[in-house]
């Protein structure tokens, strides 16, 4: 049995949760509008998991999240994450991720070129649809070639993938209008 616990938390975009482990943090839940529909959820992956207070390296990451949500420019790179049977490949490239600041965004094909698969961008890809550290690893700030949105698996799509990315007030050169016209709630227009 593992000794796993987990913690919901209030952030801008709704209610979002963590769940660690002795190692670190094992999975991140990215905010849902609901709270029953988040406790489902964290019931079906984790059900023997204990809602805690967090503490320490924990409630810091959680600190964290909360506010790059709200428009921070937290760096979440020091967040323990617990990357066991993830994969050398895939926590290659999470970690590349990690280094990728608020505000600032990547190219699929620019991420997979600093793992050392230039051309894989599908892949890579493939690899952001199933991070366990949404946030933590920011896959949203992942853009398509020639700064389009490109796609994003979490509740709420795309939609959620801009939101994130204006909390942050992130731009790109190619696209330096990405938000124009969105319908974005006011809490996280860019100012």
């Amino acid at each position: 049995m593992t000794e796993l616990a987990y913690s919901l938390f209030e952030t801008a975009l709704g209610r979002a949760a963590v769940v660690w482990g002795p190692r670190g943090i094992t999975r991140t839940f990215l905010p849902e509008a609901e709270d029953p529909a988040l406790r489902r959820l964290l019931a079906k992956a984790y059900p023997d998991a204990a809602e805690t207070e967090p503490e320490g390296e924990i409630a810091e990451a959680i600190a964290g999240i909360r506010s790059l949500l709200s428009g921070g420019r937290d760096d979440l790179r020091a967040a323990p994450l617990d990357m066991s049977g993830i994969g050398a490949f895939p926590a290659r490239v999470y970690e590349a991720l990690r280094l990728v600041g608020p505000g600032e965004t990547v190219t699929y094909g620019e991420l997979a070129a600093r793992v050392g698969a230039a051309g894989e961008a599908r892949p890579v890809g493939a690899i952001l649809g199933r991070n366990p550290f949404p946030i933590i690893v920011p896959c949203h700030r992942v853009l398509a070639a020639g700064g389009g949105v490109g796609g994003f698996s979490a509740p709420g799509g795309v939609r959620t993938k801009l939101v994130m990315l204006t909390a942050e007030r992130a731009r790109t050169s190619a696209a330096p209008g990405l938000f124009d016209g969105m319908d974005l709630p006011l809490a996280v227009r860019p100012g």
